[in-house]
């Protein structure tokens, strides 16, 4: 079973559906119980960074989601991806779920923000099980961006400035775009973390 994590904040019920339509059974909540079983745990979100940690550390979830994301496949998706790293520089400094080092800034352009609409991927030579993906259209909505290690880099975009698209550490995953709203692409996606995570 696939959990994903209900936190009050994101587009979960799209997400959802996106796994149900590969087959698998999901469940939506916050119970550390039902989160503990779940085979897989997806973090999604939309929205402020600072609320959405709010949210976690008020459901008591944070030390929880650390310490699954230590034993389990665990993917975050758009602000979901976002609180994977050290920190984010929205509205004020505020502290993630530090599973990956980094800090989340506003992206650097002269583009308007925020970046919504179709982009291309770049994948790194260093994911071979992503490079089917590589110039690949996907489908994204943000203002902010994780600046981290390239050893974390699974995939790229360009909008005035490289844009961490996926990120990978170990069995922990993230991605900045939204697949479900991606189409095949997407699932596809989806379904090459379940397989990554699995062997």
């Amino acid at each position: 079973m696939i959990a994903i994590v209900d936190y009050g904040m994101g587009n979960v019920l799209s997400v959802r559906h996106a796994f149900e339509k590969l087959g698998h059974e999901v469940s939506l909540t916050d119970d550390i119980n039902q989160l503990k079983e779940a085979s897989h745990i997806v973090l999604p979100g939309v929205g402020s960074f600072k609320a959405a940690m709010e949210e976690i550390e008020s459901r008591g979830l944070k030390n929880d989601l650390i310490a699954l994301a230590k034993t389990k496949p665990f993917l975050g998706i758009c602000l979901g991806m976002q609180l994977l790293f050290t920190a984010s520089e929205e509205v004020e400094q505020t502290a993630g779920l530090n599973l990956i080092p980094g800090v989340v800034r506003k992206i650097k352009t002269d583009y308007l923000l925020p970046h919504i609409g179709w982009n291309q991927l770049t994948i790194s030579h260093e994911h071979h099980a992503f490079r089917y993906l590589d110039q690949a259209f996907v489908y994204f909505v943000h203002t902010y961006q994780a600046d981290t290690d390239a050893k974390y880099v699974v995939a790229e975009a360009e909008y005035g400035e490289p844009i961490t698209a996926m990120v990978r550490r170990n069995n922990i995953f993230g991605i900045q775009f939204h697949p479900e709203k991606s189409a095949d692409v997407g699932a596809n996606i989806l379904k090459t973390f379940l397989e990554e995570v699995s062997t």
